[in-house]
């Protein structure tokens, strides 16, 4: 597999790459068709300031979140953006360029603790709560000079598809398909070309979910890769925050940054000698030559346009000169995999979110019980109709009604159900020689909003529940749309710190079928384009 370049030089060098071509081979690119490589450049010749990034951003937010096709991915704005931006061109100008994501608006799911925006998990129960300090991904990034843009609707708590903040957001591809959950205002706010990046947490599915139903690229990493530190947790032991972008190389420059140990979260300490500081150098349009991928058809045969998709990808792998071979996963897994997921989510979240909770103002509830009490008492519908969210607050009682994390049905998931998963999904790679497994990331086109709501788990073929029980990474990327112009997506599933060779392979195969399209709810806008050289 073929290396690039290396480090932060490695964007750099992209980036001088691509100003160092003549000018007859600059051309006028939307920006929100751009890698952040591109305008990292752009920015670097005079062509583009974070002034004028962040005003585009700003001005297609304006357009389609509570006008036009009314989006409602939005929660918070930042209003302090602009003056930071213009701060950040200051320093540029100055020649102090702080890293690859200088300059470059960031919107995160509304779980993840922002010190200059309110986090309140998508809930009225916890409006206007002020973190003490960002979450270690946040600092990482605003460090690395990333403007915080906005916070966005998700499941309220990570934990369905809408909230009492945010309502409901639409899917700018089919604004009566659900965006999916629950990082589905990330999801929804980088298909829309909110931001170049984007940042929600997975558990289940709720980074890759709305990646494949918003037609963008997304990636859980391996457990432990980005610290936990600041995020609202839902379920410690199978929770990652993870980056989502509208291309391959977004997520890799973002994920150099996020990655790193933090002593606040021991479960970083695993990555030491395995995390990179740069990722792009991986990135390589030969990446998919001499890979060995596994086609795992136990999760098709449920669409039969999910299914065309998938088997155009895998002609098109097989094209960029990879081998692949069908694998087949044993009955017993398929039939208790969701079940074990949802034996360990809700004993640690009624836990877990009293832990969180302290850290809260002391108007909040400080416990599931207070939320529980809270949520009875509260009945306020707001003119946008935004208020009470029945699903979500009635799940409060199933969380509390769980157990507890001394039981039995969640020692046998958690202390021997997981383990049994990685030493499943090692031996299956392994038998094979195999480098990536693929499949559809969701075995169906995105369901209608109306009768979409989330269920309690209960079993069942899941394809996004192995990445969390196992720990394991998986980058989603768009393969194609059904005859309805819905997007499909493949997962990547590797083995622990495999990012590089999937990012490898996910970006050869984005090169390759450029499979990408803008949602038709959400043109380009006259004047929005980038010098691109």
């Amino acid at each position: 597999m073929k290396k690039q370049v290396s480090s932060f030089a490695a964007v750099a060098s992209l980036a001088g790459a691509l100003m160092a071509a003549s000018p007859a081979q600059a051309r006028p690119v939307e920006f929100d068709r751009a890698t952040i490589v591109e305008l990292q450049a752009a920015m670097a010749a005079g062509t583009l300031t974070a002034e004028k990034l962040t005003e585009m951003c700003l001005a297609r937010i304006a357009a389609y979140d509570r006008a036009g096709p009314k989006l409602h991915a939005v929660i918070a704005l930042n209003p302090k953006a602009m003056e930071i931006a213009r701060a950040l061109d200051a320093e540029r100008k100055a020649g102090k360029v702080r890293g690859p994501m200088h300059g470059i608006p960031v919107i995160f799911k509304d779980n993840i603790d922002t010190a200059d925006i309110a986090t309140t998990g998508g809930s009225v129960l916890l409006e206007g709560n002020m973190p003490p300090d960002d979450a270690h991904l946040v600092k990482q990034l605003r460090d690395g000079g990333a403007i915080i843009l906005a916070k966005v609707n998700l499941g309220e708590f990570a934990n369905g598809f809408q909230s009492s903040m945010g309502g409901q957001s639409l899917n700018p591809h089919d604004l009566t398909r659900t965006p999916s959950g629950s990082s589905g205002g990330t999801g929804v706010g980088i298909a829309a070309g909110y931001a170049p990046l984007g940042y929600g947490t997975d558990t289940g599915g709720s980074v890759r979910g709305p990646s494949t139903t918003n037609g963008i690229v997304g990636m859980r990493p391996t457990y432990g890769l980005i610290s936990h530190d600041g995020v609202i947790p839902l379920s410690l032991s199978l929770d990652m925050a993870g980056p989502m972008a509208r291309n391959v190389t977004d997520i890799a420059v973002s994920l150099g940054v996020t990655a790193g140990v933090d002593k606040a979260d021991p479960t970083t300490q695993t990555q030491k000698g395995n995390a990179q500081k740069d990722y792009t150098k991986f990135l390589d349009v030969s990446g998919l030559k001499g890979a060995r991928i596994g086609l795992a058809r136990d999760f098709m045969g449920a669409d039969p346009d999910v299914d065309w998709v998938v088997e155009a990808a895998v002609k098109a792998l097989q094209k960029a000169g990879a081998t692949v071979v069908d694998v087949r996963l044993p009955k017993w897994f398929l039939d208790s995999a969701s079940t074990m997921l949802w034996s360990i989510y809700p004993p640690e979240f009624a836990v877990q979110i009293g832990d969180y909770l302290q850290s809260t103002g002391p108007k909040y509830p400080k416990s599931l019980d207070q939320l529980i009490e809270r949520a009875e008492a509260y009945n306020d519908l707001r003119p946008d109709g935004t208020g009470p969210n029945p699903y979500r607050w009635n799940f409060f009682k199933v969380e509390k009604a769980s157990g507890t994390m001394k039981d039995p049905g969640y020692t046998a998931a958690h202390d021997f159900g997981m383990p049994m998963a990685r030493a499943l999904m090692t031996g299956t790679l392994q038998k094979d020689t195999l480098d990536a497994i693929v499949y559809p990331t969701s075995r169906t086109r995105p369901g209608t909003i109306v009768g979409s709501a989330p269920t309690s788990g209960g079993g069942g073929v899941s394809p996004t529940v192995i990445a969390p029980l196992t720990g394991y990474p998986d980058l989603i990327v768009t393969a194609g749309f059904t005859t309805d112009d819905l997007p499909v997506a493949i997962s990547f599933f590797g083995a622990p710190y495999s990012e590089p060779k999937l990012l490898a392979m996910g970006y050869a195969f984005e090169q390759t079928t450029k499979a990408v399209r803008r949602p038709v709810n959400t043109p380009a806008l006259p004047g929005q384009t980038v010098e691109v050289k």
